[in-house]
């Protein structure tokens, strides 16, 4: 039974992230909350511990449930921690903010060809 863990390997057991390193850089960064507070690659988690995890435009708050030091399946990853539920609905409106940004600004069905680019060219740099 493990009683302790390091926050970065104890992010990468649950799959926040592919490679432990990248756990540490996020930690170093100050992208990852430990009880409300900034904290070190080496600070030690425990259950019960509440971590916000800013991940790009995305933000986990989640409670660790569990502790691994090892990198497990996704099943005992998914264990290893639950989601508040402000955390599930802020990222989900999140989601559908992206999903209405995109429908409101749709792509274009080719690439512009030869005169297409130049029209563009002589729009923009006039």
């Amino acid at each position: 039974m493990i009683d302790n863990v390091r926050i970065d390997k104890w992010l990468w057991a649950a799959r926040f992230f592919k490679i432990r390193s990248l756990a540490t850089e996020a930690v170093k960064g100050g992208h990852i909350w430990l009880n409300g507070t900034r904290s070190k690659a080496s600070k030690n988690v425990q259950i019960g511990d509440e971590i916000t995890i800013q991940k790009g435009s995305e933000q986990f708050t989640i409670h660790i449930t569990g502790l691994a030091d090892k990198r497990g399946s996704a099943t005992i990853a998914q264990s290893l921690y639950t989601e508040t539920e402000t955390s599930i609905a802020a990222r989900k409106k999140l989601s559908e903010q992206r999903k209405f940004n995109a429908a409101s600004a749709p792509a274009p069905d080719k690439r512009p060809d030869k005169r297409a680019r130049r029209q563009i060219t002589r729009l923009k740099f006039r």
